[in-house]
């Protein structure tokens, strides 16, 4: 593909993303109606499957290829890019302060972290075996197991639209595949299109594999957040990003694992786990100020993600090296 040609794909990819994200919004927030459901729920569970798609395509394809590395640096990093730049987007594009769901962030906060530490220890003797890899997938299963059992357990969601029409329930199922989708399609584009862009610009190889690709594949994320915090639905951008991170180390990681062993670095488990961790274990405790992200919480995890791609180039960047997607 020629640099103009990788040029107007993304162009026209962005512009179809865009739209794509909407429906895929609009949708979420048609099922939550139909299922009685808090929005930051439908989030987690449905909109966090679905935009995680562009990651688990890349790492179990790189697990396979032999590329173990860039299995489990873009599952860690997709969780770093989320955190500090996805959600921290919403906050800033909301029209108003984001309000937090107790009930539902207690949970899925104890429930990340757990995660988050579980698959730091299984990496850090420089192997996740497959055996590792199963736990976490069994763990992701008993998790949404719960997330259902919780859901049951919620009050019906008095939200004062009854009187609006409804679409049937076809009509939302096929919103929201659709929007998800295009979502999907043209991210993968935007990732494929990229590292040729970048490249082009002379770009060195270790920006496009750690900050390209990884960013590239929270895509999704990013543009789904933005759209639902337009449109006053910030419960379901929080619930997007939390269901994405614990998605990004059970599911992704763990699928990656299972379809091939990953070993790592030491220097690669050393570096990104501690970071991830660190900006996990910020994002969470800011929503617990007040149960609500505002602006400036979100301006916060921005920095800190500087922090962390400063420190990334600071830190011997050729030892976490991966190669463009």
């Amino acid at each position: 593909m020629g640099l103009w040609m990788a040029v107007g794909l993304m162009a026209v990819s962005f512009v179809l993303l865009a739209k794509c994200a909407d429906w895929l919004v609009e949708g979420a927030i048609e099922i939550a109606h139909y299922l009685n459901a808090p929005p930051i729920l439908i989030g987690i569970v449905i909109v966090g499957i679905g935009t995680t798609a562009p990651e688990l395509a890349v790492s179990v394809t790189a697990a396979l290829e032999g590329s173990p590395e860039v299995a489990l640096g873009n599952a860690v990093g997709s969780v770093i890019y989320d955190d500090g730049v996805a959600l921290p987007l919403a906050a800033l594009f909301a029209v108003r302060a984001i309000p937090i769901d107790r009930v539902v962030l207690r949970s899925a906060a104890l429930f990340l972290i757990v995660v988050d530490l579980v698959a730091w220890y299984m990496a850090s003797d420089g192997t996740m075996a497959r055996s590792e890899g199963g736990i976490l997938v069994v763990l992701f299963v008993f998790y949404l197991l719960y997330s259902f059992w919780e859901q049951k357990r919620q009050p019906p969601q008095a939200d004062g639209e009854e009187e609006r029409d409804r679409r049937s329930l076809w009509g939302v199922a096929a919103l929201f595949v659709g929007g998800l989708v295009g979502v999907v399609v043209s991210s993968d584009w935007i990732v494929m299109a990229t590292p040729i862009v970048a490249e082009a610009m002379g770009l060195p190889k270790v920006v496009i594999g750690l900050v390209v690709v990884a960013l590239g594949t929270s895509i999704p994320e990013v543009a789904t957040c933005i759209i639902a915090a337009r449109k006053g639905q910030g419960g379901l951008a929080v619930g997007n990003i939390l269901g994405a991170d614990i998605l990004n180390i059970c599911w992704i990681a763990g699928a990656s694992a299972l379809a091939n062993p990953l070993v790592v670095k030491p220097e690669v488990v050393n570096f990104m786990f501690p970071w991830m961790v660190a900006i996990v274990l910020t994002m969470l405790g800011l929503m617990r100020i007040g149960y609500e992200l505002s602006r400036w919480k979100g301006i916060v995890l921005v920095v800190l993600c500087g922090v962390y791609l400063v420190n990334l180039f600071m830190t011997n960047p050729g030892a976490l090296q991966v190669p463009g997607h």
